[in-house]
């Protein structure tokens, strides 16, 4: 029996590829066409990119806010396929199925690339993905509430944990934030599941 296109796509697996994931995490964006094969260069949102690597179903979203404008002759594909990823001199470029020249590429520029957080791959022990983190409650050793993470700074050799403290609502001014070096100088447990990091810092500090 043939199908007709209607009916493919109604298929349990094609609804279930082209679902959006609950626990889809925005790990960068495309910035534009790379060469004329419909190759593009994509920005990740850190600076360890191996999500974008490991994963081949890129979730994408039109740009928000201050995004780039761009015309489109067709609606922003919801998923690409990719074929193929790797570096290219500080940055990354890639390829997808369907995407096959540079007009093609060209109009995927600013979309918001998403990826299961399920795809990512497997942290080394003492090693956190940011998404992780966000979120936590971060005490001290006193037992004395921090705050919560609202996000992470990349200071070169380690990370920096921004804390809001208790009683503010993000976002708060710089200079009510609680920076915290995320090392094992200052760091002494993250437990997921609880939600909490354990830090050696004190409320006046």
């Amino acid at each position: 029996m043939t199908r007709s296109p209607a009916d493919i796509r109604s298929t349990p697996a094609a609804s279930e590829e082209l679902a959006w994931p609950e626990d889809a995490v925005e790990v960068g964006c495309i910035l534009d066409a790379w060469g004329v094969k419909g190759w593009f260069k994509v920005q990740a949102y850190s600076s360890d990119a191996q999500a974008l690597f490991s994963s081949r179903r890129w979730f994408l979203r039109a740009p928000e806010g201050n995004g780039p404008v761009v015309a489109r002759a067709k609606p922003l594909p919801r998923l690409l396929k990719i074929l193929s990823v790797r570096e290219h001199g500080e940055g990354i470029v890639a390829n997808a199925q369907d995407i096959a020249d540079r007009n093609q590429a060209e109009a995927l520029r600013g979309a918001r690339i998403f990826i299961s957080r399920s795809a990512f791959p497997s942290a080394n022990p003492d090693e956190y993905y940011w998404v992780d983190l966000i979120g936590l409650t971060v005490i001290n050793r006193q037992g004395e509430t921090l705050g919560v993470v609202e996000g992470l700074i990349d200071a070169g050799p380690h990370s920096v944990l921004r804390i809001t403290p208790p009683g503010l609502d993000a976002p708060v001014k710089p200079d009510q934030e609680r920076l915290v070096p995320f090392v094992s100088a200052f760091v002494d447990d993250v437990d997921l599941e609880q939600r909490q990091i354990t830090v050696d810092w004190g409320l006046d500090y």
